[in-house]
């Protein structure tokens, strides 16, 4: 990826909360599928190192115009964050299945 920049990528404690909290629950059902989950995250979010615009906006009635993107993983989980200079902050981590009409309120 050489000619490119490489971004920093720093996930906050509330995603990594929100993380942990989704794959609580999935290790209920699944050890294995709670494994997955973690290491679908990791390899998702250290691939926002590079091209990070390369994922569509946020768009919802409340959310700041052009502030937040996302990124799915793992079939039905987004990583939701936004980009300032050279760093990605990592705000969110939702199961696309759940009302998350809270987050944009």
């Amino acid at each position: 990826m050489e000619g490119q920049n490489k971004y920093h990528v720093i996930v906050s404690e509330r995603a990594a909360r929100m993380l942990v909290s989704h794959a609580v629950f999935l290790a209920q059902a699944s050890a294995d599928a709670a494994e997955r989950l973690t290491s679908e995250f990791e390899k998702t979010a250290k691939s926002l190192e590079w091209m990070p615009q390369r994922c569509p906006w946020l768009y919802g009635e409340y959310i700041p115009k052009n502030v937040y993107r996302s990124i799915l993983f793992e079939k039905r989980y987004l990583i939701i964050f936004q980009i300032v200079d050279d760093i990605v902050y990592v705000d969110f981590v939702v199961d696309c299945r759940q009302d998350y009409g809270w987050l944009i309120r």
